[in-house]
């Protein structure tokens, strides 16, 4: 168990599956306090009743920054603070542009961009009166290039980039304390392929999968992050399988 991710308060969204739920339930072994966001209810019940009393949740749309707040809130109620914030909800919907899914696009941009900011929104006020916290956000290596039939996911995760690296400097310079962490998942076996309505997408996609690591590969760089001094910012980790190019 990690002194320095022992007895932390950790608000992940994106909770109820994949990537999130990997992680609470990694930190939860090591110590740590989660509160889980998501959209569905049964799936967070079943968590939390999971990992136990330090555990608790609150059924979150990340769209809507009420609910992102209240979250926020659910953990100092129950736990008395904020440590670190796990952004982590994101949706994939992949197509060509030239099929005009305008739908799959706001939607993304909402989940993806937006979902994060309103999530940042939530905890900086805490974060900044106690002159410390962590922000940890789930970009992708899709966010490092650009691949073709993804292009608006690929500028989603291109903006969280930008969003993070800028936000680490203003921090850095405001003497905030506040460490960021952006993590670069490549394949990774999680629901997010779900989310494609284009079937030919859907199957070059999930022909491409097949080499796909499982969540717990993404959720221990959660756990590395966090347990650094806090001195120590880990900025920013791409996680490939070794056969991904």
């Amino acid at each position: 168990m990690n002194n320095n991710v022992k007895d932390k308060v950790v608000v992940i969204t994106g909770a109820s599956s994949g990537i999130g739920e990997a992680t609470a339930q990694l930190l939860i072994e090591n110590g740590a306090k989660v509160v889980l966001g998501a959209r569905r209810e049964e799936r967070l019940k079943e968590l939390v009743k999971k990992l136990g009393d330090n555990s608790i949740y609150a059924v979150t749309d990340v769209r809507n920054a009420k609910e992102v707040e209240t979250l926020v809130k659910v953990a100092k109620d129950k736990f008395g603070k904020v440590d670190v914030l796990f952004a982590n909800a994101g949706i994939m919907p992949a197509s060509n542009m030239s099929e005009l899914k305008t739908d799959e696009w706001d939607d993304m941009v909402d989940i993806n961009i937006k979902g994060v900011l309103n999530s940042l929104a939530a905890v900086l006020p805490e974060f900044t009166a106690q002159k410390s916290g962590h922000v940890i956000t789930t970009s992708s290596i899709a966010g490092l290039k650009v691949f073709p039939g993804n292009s608006i996911y690929t500028g989603t995760k291109h903006a969280v980039r930008v969003i993070m690296d800028g936000f680490r400097m203003e921090s850095a310079m405001e003497g905030t304390n506040i460490r960021t962490t952006t993590l670069y998942p490549g394949a990774v076996a999680t629901e997010l392929l779900e989310t494609i309505s284009t079937p030919k997408v859907k199957n070059g996609m999930e022909q491409f999968y097949q080499i796909a690591i499982t969540p717990d590969a993404v959720a221990q760089t959660v756990l590395f992050a966090i347990s650094q001094p806090d001195s120590v910012g880990i900025t920013e980790m791409t996680i490939l399988p070794t056969k991904q190019a």
